[in-house]
């Protein structure tokens, strides 16, 4: 039976998180919370599936670009299929066009429920992870890199659409939005500018404990010279110069000369999830 949460299910969403902890070829995109009182707040709009008085299952789904995105599911030894059924009627229900799924590269069960319920896999995010290191670099002569105190979204925008991720929810957001985002505190941005005009970009996230590089980017014409790599530098020299012992970094699967830095510079892959998404009629 499919029915939505309730506050007396979170012991069992709990261990079923825990469970899912225990090997990648079970992980999915999931609440982070690992405590019943975390949970509360987390996974509020989630539904479970019950089998002989057993919770079995999780998923919730929140709206996502045009569509719809699906947090889970979740599912130990059963089929994940009234999940799909779920997400598909409330599609229907609220005109959206794409639904959008998140597992883990090694969960090969899930995947292939994935594809029998029509949904086509566009590419895999690689999450690669370093402690403290060196990690400075010069920019390229010419290049100057400096900090984004006074963001104009529209140059933003331009920068980061030229940078050819077509992927970035940044591209959607309102200015309002793009500004109050880089007016707070925890996040950083920095261009890399040649002739008084930004070529590349780096963002930069922080807490009191890690440092994750939200994205880093460069217009295609000037591939090759260094410049992505000398804005990972800035960002790492901030990152460890604040006191964080973390600091994490990710790729799509045709990133290869990014991918290829990472590990050269000795990052190490933590994780990786595929992004799969079916079109609606």
């Amino acid at each position: 039976m499919l029915r939505p949460l309730r506050p007396d299910d979170l012991a069992e969403l709990l261990a079923l998180l825990r469970w899912m902890d225990q090997d990648s070829a079970r992980r999915v995109l999931a609440p982070d919370a690992r405590s019943v009182e975390e949970l509360r707040w987390a996974a509020e709009e989630g539904h479970v599936l019950e089998i002989n008085g057993e919770l079995v299952g999780y998923a919730a789904l929140y709206p996502f670009r045009q569509g719809g995105a699906l947090e889970g599911p979740l599912v130990r030894g059963a089929a994940a299929a009234p999940f799909f059924e779920m997400a598909s009627e409330t599609a229907a229900r609220q005109g959206w066009h794409t639904l959008y799924a998140f597992p883990h590269e090694k969960n090969a069960i899930l995947r292939e429920q994935l594809k029998t319920a029509g949904y086509a896999p566009l590419h895999t995010s690689y999450y690669f992870e370093t402690g403290k290191k060196e990690l400075s670099y010069p920019a390229p002569a010419g290049v100057g890199i400096k900090e984004v105190s006074d963001l104009d979204p529209e140059v933003y925008c331009n920068v980061y659409r030229a940078s050819e991720d077509a992927w970035s929810l940044r591209l959607g957001w309102s200015a309002l939005k793009l500004i109050e985002h880089f007016n707070r505190p925890d996040v950083h941005l920095w261009y890399a500018c040649e002739g008084g005009e930004p070529v590349g970009l780096v963002e930069l996230e922080t807490s009191a404990d890690e440092a994750e590089v939200a994205y880093l980017g460069v217009i295609p014409s000037r591939h090759g010279r260094g410049i992505g790599r000398a804005l990972l530098a800035q960002a790492a020299e901030y990152a460890f110069d604040t006191g964080v012992s973390l600091l994490k970094v990710r790729a799509h699967d045709h990133e290869k000369a990014a991918i290829a830095l990472y590990e050269r510079l000795g990052f190490k892959l933590a994780d990786a999830v595929v992004t799969y998404a079916k079109e609606l009629n």
